[in-house]
């Protein structure tokens, strides 16, 4: 998919749209989801959502007591399968046991992330957002490949962000070894990973009618913030002096319910079908940034997240650094 290809809908829905809204008159009944980091913020609302309209849906965990607690009060068929996106054996763990137990798969839904965090080495020494972000669920995709290849209509849906606009793909030094580390700039190269891993794995899921998405849900307040100090956050006008949400927050920030819709219309409408690939926000496929706009640093998606050479060169480079994990 290319930056001509961003071209909005007319989505009946909205920025402020929820996850309930999206997903009324669906019935998920027999379908079967993985949602990464299903236990917290977007996440949470997004496995509510899906077990509510009947799909089965099975949260991959870190922390099991944390899990258990946060999903006590979710009603549906849930279940709870250990994981840690940062230990690539883990991940490959998780998928073998999904494999042996399971047909199909109906929606991977990657939501999980970490953002603006102090330096951090995972897996193979990459950087952690990126290893976390990106090569932990490309380790999951890679490792439910033959599944997503063999069920019908599939869909894959990664939480990407505005945030892709701060940086392009890092291709001479992804993991900082030469430059020194700017935690929001390699928070910019992760999503646009995410969008460009949508746009690649959807060639592969052609064939059999599959589809993958990458989504920006909006800003909303949920612990991913949790590594950004107060005072940051004043800084960058999310939180007043006193801090509180401020009166830019209220008036754009979305609830977690209304951040999970973008995901939940991406993974179930019928409006994207052939679209494969494509970046959405606000419930509909966003359009290219306009670089003259003010709104350009939070509306649309930038060239760089659409390129399909870029998405393969990722694709390839992600297989090799996974190879030696």
């Amino acid at each position: 998919m290319a930056i001509s290809d961003q071209v909005p809908t007319g989505s009946d829905f909205h920025a402020k749209s929820t996850a309930a809204e999206v997903l009324s008159g669906f019935d998920l009944t027999g379908k079967t989801a993985i949602v990464t980091g299903g236990y917290s913020g977007l996440g949470l609302e997004t496995v509510r959502a899906l077990a509510s309209k009947g799909a089965a849906v099975i949260v991959p965990v870190r922390t099991p007591a944390k899990a258990e607690a946060a999903l006590a009060d979710v009603k549906g068929n849930i279940t709870m399968a250990a994981m840690d996106l940062a230990d690539i054996a883990s991940v490959r763990k998780f998928a073998d046991d999904f494999n042996a137990t399971h047909t199909q798969l109906d929606f991977l839904i990657n939501n999980a992330g970490i953002m603006a965090c102090q330096q951090a080495r995972v897996g193979e020494g990459w950087e952690s957002q990126f290893g976390v972000n990106h090569m932990g669920h490309f380790a999951l995709a890679q490792s439910l490949m033959p599944l997503l290849e063999r069920s019908q209509d599939t869909r894959v849906v990664a939480l990407s962000s505005t945030g892709h606009k701060i940086s392009d793909i890092r291709w001479d030094d992804l993991h900082y070894d030469a430059a020194d580390y700017d935690k929001w700039q390699a928070y910019g190269q992760a999503k646009t990973a995410n969008a460009l891993f949508a746009n690649a794995l959807s060639r592969r899921l052609r064939a059999t009618g599959g589809h993958a998405f990458s989504v920006h849900p909006g800003g909303i307040f949920t612990p991913l913030q949790r590594h950004l100090p107060k005072e940051e956050m004043i800084a960058l006008g999310w939180l007043g002096d006193d801090g509180e949400p401020s009166e830019l927050a209220k008036a754009g920030f979305k609830s977690p319910e209304q951040g999970a819709s973008t995901t939940l219309w991406a993974a179930t409408s019928g409006a994207l079908n052939g679209k494969a690939g494509v970046y959405c926000e606000d419930c509909d496929i966003a359009i290219p940034t306009d670089l003259d706009s003010p709104t350009a640093r939070f509306m649309g998606v930038n060239a760089h997240a659409c390129d399909d050479e870029s998405a393969e060169r990722l694709w390839e480079l992600s297989e090799k650094l996974l190879s030696s994990a």
